[in-house]
This record gives C-alpha cells, sequence and structure tokens, in this order.
C-alpha cells in the first residue's frame, strides 16, 4: 500500500497570517493536533501542533530559563523563545523544515518517516502542494484493514472508488468530510474516524453503498459523545 491509499485528503490547513486563537480555536473544533501551513497556491510552508501552543504568556505557561541557561543560550535564543510565546501569528510559531512524503510513498517508509522523526503525521505533497495527510492512526486503520494481496489492476480501481467516495463526501452538507478517511481493498470499504450523531453515521454508510464499485461497506465511525470528546481533545 502507498501513501494515497490511506491518506486523509480534505486536509485541514492554515495561512501563515493566520492568528495563534484561530488555530487553538481550529484544533479544537476538528479534534486534531496540528495543521499545516499552506501559502496562497496550496504549497506547504509549514505546520503548527498544540505543542507550539503550550508555552503562552496568555495562559501563563511562559517557560522560565534560569540566569546560567539563559547565558547559554545567548539573545538569539532568548529572542526566539519570545517569539514563541508571544507572537500572535502561526508564521511566528510554525515549524519550517516539514517532514513530507509523495503519495507514492509505500506506507513502509511513511513509517518510517514517523518513527525516525518522533512525529505523528506526515504531510503528502505533489509539484510542492499539500494533497493529503498521513497520521499514526491512519496507519493502524490500514493495519486493521489488511486482507490478502490483490491484483494490480484491483489496486488501481480501488484507488479510483476512494476517490469517488471521498469526492461524494465532501459534496454533501450533511457531514465533515475531514473527519471521514476510507480505505477500499478488492472493493471493500472500510470507514474510520468521528461523526456528529447516528443519523450521520448511517447516511454516511449510504453514500458509500451507492458508490459504483462497492462490493461491502465496514462501517467503523464513531458517533461523538461528551466523553469521547473531551477525550479526544485530551489526546
Amino acid at each position: 500500500m502507498k501513501a494515497a491509499d490511506v491518506m486523509v485528503t480534505n486536509v485541514i490547513a492554515v495561512g501563515a497570517d493566520a492568528t495563534v486563537q484561530q488555530v487553538a480555536e481550529i484544533l479544537l473544533a476538528n479534534r486534531i493536533s496540528a495543521v499545516p501551513v499552506v501559502g496562497n497556491d496550496g504549497e506547504l510552508v509549514g505546520i503548527i501542533s498544540e505543542g507550539d501552543l503550550l508555552r503562552r504568556s496568555e495562559i501563563d505557561t511562559e517557560r522560565r530559563r534560569s540566569g546560567w541557561l539563559a547565558l547559554f543560550l545567548g539573545n538569539s535564543g532568548m529572542a526566539a523563545d519570545f517569539v514563541k510565546m508571544h507572537g500572535r501569528k502561526v508564521a511566528d510559531l510554525m515549524t519550517h523544515e516539514v517532514v513530507t512524503a509523495c503519495p507514492d510513498t509505500p506506507l513502509r517508509d511513511v513509517a518510517t518517516l514517523l518513527e525516525k522523526n518522533r512525529i505523528k503525521r506526515v504531510p503528502i505533497v505533489e509539484a510542492g502542494k499539500l494533497v493529503g495527510i498521513v497520521s499514526r492512526a491512519n496507519l493502524v486503520q490500514a493495519l486493521a484493514t489488511a486482507r490478502k494481496p490483490v491484483k494490480a489492476g484491483t489496486a488501481t480501481s480501488d484507488l479510483l472508488i476512494r476517490e469517488d467516495i471521498i469526492a461524494r463526501l465532501s459534496a454533501e452538507s450533511w457531514t465533515k468530510a475531514g473527519r471521514t478517511n476510507v480505505i477500499v481493498h478488492d472493493g471493500a470499504v472500510e470507514l474510520w474516524g468521528t461523526v456528529r450523531s447516528e443519523a450521520e453515521k448511517q447516511a454516511v454508510r449510504a453514500a458509500v453503498e451507492l458508490t459504483p464499485g462497492v462490493r461491502v461497506v465496514h462501517n467503523n465511525l464513531v458517533v461523538e459523545t461528551l466523553t469521547s470528546s473531551l477525550h479526544l481533545v485530551a489526546a
């Protein structure tokens, strides 16, 4: 399997001019821990995570350096700390050097990137532009979906079915397609992610069943509750 087979394509992203407050609201509203930062043409320019928001003056969590450590860091290090704790824009806090992969990257290589760099997600880039993202959870979903190997022709059809399903769900106003991930294996569809109600869960299933080429749907979507929402935010 490749990154294109499991990546989330409806990626929530922000611009470098977005405010720290806006990013915090996006992370909470969408139950995610990071967002890619893109330029005007969709090119990936950075990433900002919840870890970048931990040391902030607004919540009195600034990092306080001891005198000797401040001396060791020097003016530039202290200045960088100040920007991280007081900067108002994403450009002030984001990581510029982002570990990425392309849609054709084998999942084994994606797993290596996640493990080697101790990160939770890898943006997928094609021709310099962000086209998806693969997280650790997506690899676990792929593992849970694993079946016997299929022929190359079938694998190609599976990718087309997946693209059709994602486009179909993205066109519906009653669901947030960005919260749903789709994995297709030999015409069998596995749905992963969260939905806001049982009705939405069943509507997603019904929409997928209408997609040509789908043999069976395994609906693993979880209906959000207050408890699960709090757990996801805490995670």
